[in-house]
């Protein structure tokens, strides 16, 4: 059974006078799922989900939270989402259980509520140690702790979070997507924007703006079966040696070679389907890196979004 839709856009717009910043957006986010929404920046991301928390209106087409219309039904939506920000809305100047404190009476909680669930995410962040330090000392990684549990304190349903693992440390980032998972096991529905292709890899389903367009949308393993990653006629194989950074000039000028990145200690190439692992490894050798590991692999969610920026395609699972 399809999972209830918990997040609908349909032709989602924004203008800004003569600038359009979202145009005409459609996607659906089902109960449970973990949405990543990609693009560069000034792509759009951020405004879609503005105007999906109702803090800004759509110029034209509609978006709805489980239902209701985010334009009109704003008091009934706001119970049922979270929302953390880039930024980190805390106020620094308050310690760490002054600002846990401030948000749940911010939300209505009270007496034995707001204690009990005070204490759930405390538990839940792990955040008791610094929990009489002010949020303007704390690293990265505690305030993002501390950013989610604020936009936790009133049990919603749906949880926007813009961008955040920005600028936090590898340990911090992974944990955080522990607490996702969690989420998402417990039902919850998460729109979360990234510029980490790992992060990406994680989440149900992806979406990718660019140029306030949204290019492509659907699961990862279908992305990366789209015609325009795997042109006719071509494969991808990983180069692993030593000196990559030379590696990568010297398959870079060789004829049948389509694209060459470097990954960590390897190279992904595209290249013809008919050029072989000897040539290659010849070329390497030639330029005093005699030893290649050549294998075939398959197209990861960033060649997905190179190739869809690269040629403009708007085709793809919807």
């Amino acid at each position: 059974m399809p999972a209830e839709t918990m997040i609908q856009c349909e032709a989602l717009t924004k203008r800004f006078g003569h600038f359009t910043a979202v145009d005409h957006v459609s996607f659906s986010v089902g109960k449970g799922s973990i949405f990543g929404f990609l693009g560069p920046n000034g792509s759009g991301k951020s405004t879609v989900i503005r105007m999906l928390c109702g803090l800004l209106e759509p110029s034209d087409g509609q978006g709805r939270i489980a239902g209701f219309d985010v334009a009109r039904q704003t008091e009934e939506i706001k119970p049922l989402i979270g929302y953390m920000s880039q930024k980190f809305s805390l106020y620094d100047e308050l310690t760490v259980h002054e600002n846990l404190s401030f948000y749940g009476r911010l939300y209505g909680l009270k007496g034995a509520a707001l204690k009990q669930r005070y204490d759930e995410l405390v538990a839940l962040t792990h955040i008791e140690p610094y929990i009489g330090r002010r949020a303007g000392l704390l690293s990265g990684g505690w305030r993002q702790r501390l950013a989610m549990a604020c936009s936790l304190m009133h049990h919603p349903t749906v949880l926007f979070l813009d961008e955040p693992t920005a600028g936090i440390d590898p340990v911090a980032r992974r944990e955080l997507w522990d607490l996702l998972f969690e989420f998402s096991s417990k039902g919850m529905t998460l729109f979360v924007t990234t510029h980490y292709m790992d992060e990406a890899e994680r989440c149900s389903h992806v979406g990718y703006i660019h140029m306030s367009k949204l290019v492509v949308c659907g699961e990862p393993d279908d992305l990366k079966q789209l015609p325009v990653v795997n042109p006719p006629g071509t494969k991808r194989i990983d180069v692993t040696c030593d000196h990559v950074t030379t590696g990568l000039q010297v398959v870079r000028r060789l004829p049948g070679v389509r694209t060459a990145t470097v990954f960590g200690q390897s190279m992904h190439l595209l290249v013809d389907e008919k050029m072989s692992e000897g040539f290659i490894r010849d070329e390497l050798a030639k330029n005093k890196i005699p030893q290649a590991d050549i294998r075939p692999i398959a197209p990861s969610l960033e060649d997905v979004f190179v190739a869809l920026t690269a040629t403009g395609n708007n085709g793809g699972p919807k």
